[in-house]
């Protein structure tokens, strides 16, 4: 990754952390390669990254594992968490797989356990292709975004979930989102 997407990763990391509660059991969904769990070592997290191209990394924290596969399709049953994270992730997920995709965070959610997702704005996909283009980014993939509106997010989630907070973050250019299991 570039100088660039860790700096925007770490952006997304200090604006979900007030979300993170100390000891929570973590499924992140899009983990690639466990950064999530090392950033909030501090905190003692534990839990499960699952992501289509993991890069495994010899500096997990204990209680982490990370799985290769397709959430939620890849995922063994049983296991419930504190939290669901989804950090850049949903973008990404084609419309007929969305309902799903809800109803599997919720299934592996505790009760009230909380959700959290960030989503960037469609223009963010303009831009990430100049920077791409300027090779003065890497790390983030424009082929899987299909135009996907943030504004649609508490309609997807708010049948399983409800909404505690919304903000805009990034100079505008991206949206968190934290909901709670109903």
């Amino acid at each position: 990754m570039k100088a660039l997407d860790n700096l925007l990763q770490e952006w997304r990391y200090r604006v979900v952390s007030p979300h993170i509660p100390a000891g929570a059991r973590i499924l992140d969904v899009g983990s690639y390669d466990g950064s999530l769990f090392r950033r909030f070592r501090d905190r003692s997290v534990r839990g499960v990254g699952i992501d289509m191209d993991v890069m495994r990394s010899i500096d997990l924290p204990l209680g982490v594992e990370l799985m290769e596969g397709k959430f939620p399709d890849s995922l063994p049953g049983g296991d419930s968490f504190d939290v669901v994270t989804a950090l850049a992730v949903i973008e990404h997920v084609p419309d007929g797989g969305l309902t799903e995709w809800v109803d599997a965070c919720a299934d592996q959610l505790n009760i009230r356990g909380w959700l959290i997702i960030t989503v960037p704005s469609p223009l963010v996909d303009r831009i990430l292709g100049v920077l791409l283009f300027l090779r003065l980014a890497d790390g983030m993939a424009l082929e899987g975004h299909h135009g996907f509106d943030p504004r649609q997010v508490p309609m997807i989630f708010g049948r399983r979930f409800s909404l505690v907070k919304h903000r805009r973050f990034q100079l505008g250019l991206n949206h968190l989102f934290v909901f709670r299991k109903t």
